[in-house]
């Protein structure tokens, strides 16, 4: 059952694992011709034109540009974190649905199995698959670093794991609410929503004091990337609220798919 929901996955993270690959490698090719001393002086003239709320929105406030490590540490890692969301969330939301939507939930109801094994072989291989992604693009990405000169490793090996709480929190709301439904379209335009809606109140809640309150709204804050780059730690809260969320969504995932009806 595990190898069948592995293989079924495959296609789809070997497209998404060649495409985020495909980008930091471009990243890596083209920085280091970007930040000689003039473009350098251009870049900094350009950043002290942005609002001061803007630059803490992509932490460019603590960290510069002026290598591949410091982009990583600004826009790098937000983007690593929407992108890695955005897979998480369409996994969450497709990879219980796709059963009915194939009809193939038929055929794993004839076998003996219980429900309950089926959404927890499932919960396993998406778990696997998003370690797995991040896992490589940090390896890759650290391979990157190394060849492009001097970083600070303990910050970007700290950094590499902050997306994994909020990729695991994201696929349990999604597949939780998977569980409502029959109908594939329902979830993913919801789940992107999510992600989406999240992302940019963590932008907002940067933004200024007043708006401050609503990262509490954000999956993105269990990322705490600020926190990483300016004190070289995660922050054990944000670890225990993930696994507390990722392990009430699940739970109750598993508990409501053994009473829903399937078509």
């Amino acid at each position: 059952m595990l190898l069948r929901e592995l293989r079924i996955n495959l296609k789809s993270f070997v497209i998404w694992m060649l495409i985020l690959l495909g980008l930091f490698l471009m990243v890596f090719l083209i920085y280091p011709s970007l930040v000689d001393e003039k473009n350098i002086s251009s870049m900094n003239d350009m950043m002290k034109m942005f609002p001061e709320d803007v630059l803490v929105a992509f932490n460019m406030d603590i960290s510069g540009i002026d290598s591949a490590f410091g982009w990583l540490k600004t826009e790098g890692f937000v983007f690593v974190l929407l992108i890695t969301g955005v897979y998480s969330s369409i996994l969450g939301s497709n990879i219980l649905l796709k059963e009915e939507n194939d009809k193939t939930i038929e055929y794993l109801n004839s076998l003996p199995i219980l429900r309950r094994t089926i959404v927890i072989k499932k919960i396993i291989c998406g778990m696997f698959y998003i370690t797995l992604m991040i896992l490589i693009l940090s390896a890759f990405n650290y391979v990157g670093l190394v060849l492009s000169g001097e970083f600070d490793k303990k910050v970007y090996l700290l950094l590499s794991i902050t997306p994994l709480f909020s990729s695991w929190v994201l696929f349990s709301v999604c597949l939780f609410l998977s569980t409502f439904t029959h109908k594939t379209k329902k979830v993913f335009g919801l789940s992107l929503g999510i992600v989406f809606i999240s992302y940019f109140l963590q932008m907002v809640s940067n933004m200024g004091s007043s708006a401050e309150k609503l990262k509490y709204l954000s999956v993105f804050t269990l990322a705490d990337i600020r926190n990483v780059i300016t004190d070289a730690r995660i922050q054990p809260i944000m670890v225990a609220i993930t696994f507390v969320l990722c392990g009430l969504f699940l739970g109750t995932a598993i508990f409501h798919y053994e009473r829903k009806e399937l078509v």
